[in-house]
């Protein structure tokens, strides 16, 4: 039997703290959401002035991330490049740039999906909440 890191709430914390330091600091309105390797939502913030879609997009992303165990947006890439079939995969809502997953020694531990700005400040903002607790 293996064992494997998990998010603790303290993780948790760390990570939604620099995430919302990050768009703060930028001026951007967004909401910010992490999820387990599962793609369960266990954090969601939608900060002052963020579009409330953006409450929906965020866990989206962040749900594909982690399902798919790499970034969001190599999904919107390879549906950009004509495989259009992925818009049919099923359980991935997701396939915009800014769906971070968490990865730990080659294993996924959940992911940030934040949305309101642009995909790819999207996507700073949640390697930013990722960084602070050293991945």
């Amino acid at each position: 039997m293996q064992t494997k890191s998990c998010l603790q709430l303290e993780d948790i914390k760390k990570i939604a703290a620099a995430a919302e330091a990050e768009a703060l600091k930028n001026n951007w309105a967004v909401s910010i959401s992490i999820v387990d390797d599962g793609g369960h939502l266990l954090w969601l913030q939608r900060l002052d002035g963020a579009a409330p879609i953006s409450a929906q997009i965020a866990p989206a992303k962040a749900h594909t991330a982690a399902m798919g165990r790499r970034e969001s947006r190599i999904y919107e890439e390879m549906i950009n490049g004509g495989r259009v079939s992925f818009l049919s995969a099923p359980g991935l809502d997701g396939l915009l740039e800014g769906g971070v997953p968490i990865m730990k020694d080659g294993q996924c531990l959940g992911a940030v999906g934040v949305s309101g700005v642009k995909s790819v400040e999207d996507a700073q903002i949640a390697r930013a909440g990722i960084a602070a607790i050293g991945l």
